[in-house]
């Protein structure tokens, strides 16, 4: 800042009536307030110092807000370390911009630093030191530590601490500690309680979910919109999620961008096209069919329902598409065995560069490979990933590769890649490599892969042993057919029920 007040010292100087700090400050203030922010503001800081006024606290703080309010963090940060003794003020404007702007780690460093200045920090230092533990999945005992703080600095009870302690409890997966914050609470505010029910939503009680739900007094939109996407994950609660979203409409509240994305996504666990066109029609109405998430939704929906030319035409009509409209038709494509389809739509992708692939997309690219029998393809998808966009390939992109090469290459050279993988092979890549082995009929190979499978996963993989007794039956080795039963029944292993769905005219 100082090379830019010499940069600008052609700049007019403060003048008169401003040579005063509170006058100063109080300019300051005035570039603050106005939005957006005036394009002098940025060089406002260079003429206060080239005129040598000396600057107080407080006037150090409003020039950071200044620097914040014009996008400068960096500038933010050189008027917080120029400060003599920042006050609690300026760290927790400092930590409140780092968060904002997607640096939650300087954020917490800011918030380390008053603690240990001060060692006393305020609810708002708090409580964004609770958003930090939840944004950064820092381990429980961060969050308790918070509480602990908490309990020391603040004297009786704050509503906004508690629903931060709350929401870091749940994103921590402590719900018990949540519960008990909630129920410590005189009166729980609509948000605190909404926060439990998705904690409690995430890990699959839907009743107690419920249970806090119908106590609570003034239901917001948000509340309904936690319970309409808690129902909306599970086949077995997805017909509550419409039921609830009808309901919301009944009480006055409309429907927002969440709602919608939840709703079509019970649609589609429910693989009802019908359902999904009247949210459709809904959310046309509503003038959110164009929103970027909602699109993508409908793309999804459509896709997941064998509706892939009306998923198609959502998708050419989106006035902006982002990386998970395209991953998400691009697999629509691949699951409903349209892989030419698939690769056509992902090399426009590539070709157009408008959106990057990320690590999802390419993952639905190699299942449509796989899906095809299209190994050439898919072993050039692959190399790309490393080679052209620096991704290096998680364990489900190996898996996906090992099926593509056992099945439709040789299972021996499916085993050869699995032995050049950089990182240790999970259960999916080896039981990849059981499943070719077993299409193949190749004994050799299905037993080195079933070894690592029963060593990886004793009892999680059912279908692993049932492929690998398939293999040794098929090639009459009945003796090993016995012996894997028997494996199957020492350690509890259960071969699950096949079902699926029927539709009929009701």
């Amino acid at each position: 800042m100082r090379e830019a007040a010499a940069a600008h010292s052609h700049l007019p100087r403060v003048p008169r009536h401003l040579s005063s700090a509170a006058a100063l400050a109080a300019a300051v203030q005035g570039f603050i307030n106005a939005y957006p922010p005036r394009a002098q503001a940025q060089t406002l800081h260079a003429q206060l110092l080239a005129s040598g006024v000396p600057a107080t606290a407080d006037l150090s703080v409003k020039l950071l807000v200044l620097h914040l309010r014009c996008g400068s963090i960096r500038n933010a940060r050189a008027v917080f370390d120029g400060m003599t003794r920042p006050t609690n003020a300026a760290h927790n404007y400092l930590a409140a911009g780092y968060f904002r702007r997607g640096q939650p780690l300087e954020a917490l460093a800011v918030v380390r630093r008053l603690a240990a200045c001060t060692g006393r920090v305020d609810v708002f230092a708090l409580s964004m030191a609770l958003k930090l533990s939840a944004a950064l999945a820092l381990p429980r005992v961060v969050t308790r530590e918070v509480h602990a703080r908490v309990v020391r600095s603040v004297a009786g009870f704050d509503e906004v601490l508690s629903a931060a302690l709350v929401d870091a409890y749940v994103k921590t997966r402590s719900l018990g500690y949540a519960r008990r914050v909630h129920g410590l609470m005189p009166a729980p505010s609509v948000v605190c309680s909404t926060a439990l029910l998705v904690g409690c939503m995430n890990q699959g009680l839907c009743e107690e979910a419920e249970a806090i739900f119908k106590g609570m007094e003034d239901k917001d939109v948000v509340a309904y919109n936690a319970m309409v996407e808690g129902y909306s994950t599970a086949e077995e609660t997805a017909e509550r999620s419409l039921e609830l979203f009808k309901a919301m409409q009944r009480v006055g509240h409309w429907p927002t961008v969440s709602t919608f994305v939840s709703v079509l996504g019970a649609c589609s666990l429910l693989s009802s096209p019908e359902l999904g066109e009247q949210v459709h029609c809904q959310a046309v109405k509503s003038s959110l069919a164009g929103d970027i998430k909602t699109g993508s939704a409908l793309v999804d929906m459509y896709s997941k329902c064998g509706r892939v030319e009306d998923s198609r035409r959502v998708f050419d009509r989106m006035p902006a598409t982002n990386v998970i409209t395209w991953t998400s038709m691009i697999d629509g494509y691949g699951k409903n065995g349209l892989s030419d389809e698939a690769l056509q739509l992902f090399a426009e992708m590539r070709r157009r560069q408008l959106v990057r692939p990320n690590y999802a997309t390419f993952l639905s690219v190699l299942s449509a490979c796989a899906h095809a029998g299209l190994l050439s393809q898919g072993q050039e998808v692959f190399q790309s990933m490393e080679g052209e966009y620096s991704l290096q390939p998680r364990m489900e992109h190996y898996a996906t590769m090992v099926d593509l090469l056992g099945r439709f290459g040789s299972v021996r050279q499916a085993y050869d890649f699995i032995r050049g993988i950089p990182t240790t092979p999970n259960t999916d890549v080896w039981a990849a490599l059981l499943g070719a082995a077993n299409l193949h009929g190749d004994v050799d190979m299905a037993d080195i892969a079933a070894k690592e499978v029963f060593e990886l996963s004793h009892a999680g993989r059912p279908g692993a042993y049932m492929a690998f007794s398939n293999t040794l039956a098929a090639a009459g080795k009945w003796d090993g057919v016995h012996n894997v039963r028997d494996m199957m029944k020492r350690r509890g292993v259960l071969k699950d029920a096949a079902y699926s769905w029927v539709g009929s005219e009701n």
